[in-house]
Order: C-alpha cells, then structure tokens, then sequence
C-alpha cells in the first residue's frame, strides 16, 4: 500500500457516509454529503497524480482506481434515487453503461487488447461528477439553479450512451472477430 492507493481505499471507506448522510434527513445533511462527495472526487484527481509523478503505479492500483470510480458514481446515484433527486431509469441506463464497458474491457483485457477512455469517457465523467454534486445539493439549497442538475442529469445519460457506443463500435469488431 502506498499513497496513492491508500486515498483510492479511502474513497471507498468514505462510500457508506456518502449515502448515510443523503439518505438520512438531518439539519445539514445535504452540506455533509456534497463535502464528502467532493472530498471523494478530490482523492480520485490526487490519487492519480501522485502515482504518476511519484511512479508508484501499480497493479492494485489500477484495479481498485476505476472500482472505486464506479462504487462512488454507482451509490449516490442510487442514493439520489432513493430521495428522489434521480428518476430509477436514468440511473439504470447511467450504471448500466458502466456495467456494460466495464465488461467490455474486461472482455478485451482478457485477449491483450487494452481500451484506453476516450475523450466521450472522460466528458462524461466529468458531467457526471459536476451534476451529482448539484444534485446533492438538491433544490433546497439551489433552488432554481436545480435546473442546471437537471439538465446535467440528462446531458450526462445522452454521453453514457454515445461514449458507450462508441466504445463498442470502435472497439467491438476486433474483440468480437478475434478468436484468442
């Protein structure tokens, strides 16, 4: 264990108190979700760099990392379902996707073919980082700026979609097609 996979393990450690403090209503706790929500994506940012700059990747590293991405995405959108905030079939079409290309590259990975994110990945990474953020925060706090979690929600499905398709398209046949 080193640094960088110590802040991954931490951001699952602080997975339970993401959805303890968005599903249990007390004075403040939309504040207390958003700060550990934040803090959580702060770790997956730190993490990574640090690995990079100290070269201290490793191979727990790289399996925990994207784990650890999908649990934290995976349970404040149930959360956010379960308050409310997230219709159940937006969320099911979002951690579907990641089911489905996570599959995928498993898929690929066990035939020696790595699929590196694409740009559409990582945009809808980002929107889905940014929107779950203001979706925490809820319309209690935001009020009518809850549009802008609104409309992130969705702009956030429609690039799982596309970055999904994209992903078996260009990816698909040769994995498909090929018979190791």
């Amino acid at each position: 264990m080193n640094l960088p996979n110590t802040l991954t393990t931490f951001r699952i450690v602080l997975i339970p108190f993401l959805m303890f403090c968005l599903l249990v209503d007390f004075k403040g706790n939309s504040w207390v979700a958003f700060g550990i929500f934040i803090l959580a994506t702060l770790t997956d940012t730190v993490d990574g760099v640090l690995a990079r700059r100290t070269n201290k990747i490793t191979a727990l590293g790289q399996l925990l990392d994207p784990i650890a991405d999908k649990l934290l995405m995976t349970a404040a959108f149930i959360s956010l379902v379960g308050i409310g905030r997230v219709p159940a079939w937006m969320a099911a079409v979002i951690i579907g996707r990641e089911v489905a290309v996570t599959g995928f590259r498993a898929i690929a990975a066990s035939k020696g073919v790595v699929i590196p994110a694409s740009w559409p990945g990582k945009v809808k990474m980002q929107l889905e980082t940014v929107t779950i953020a203001l979706l925490i925060l809820g319309k209690g706090i935001l009020g009518k700026l809850m549009i802008v979690g609104e409309i992130g929600l969705w702009l956030t499905m429609a690039m799982a979609i596309y970055s999904a398709a994209e992903y078996f398209i260009k990816h698909g046949r040769d994995i498909v097609l090929d018979n190791k």
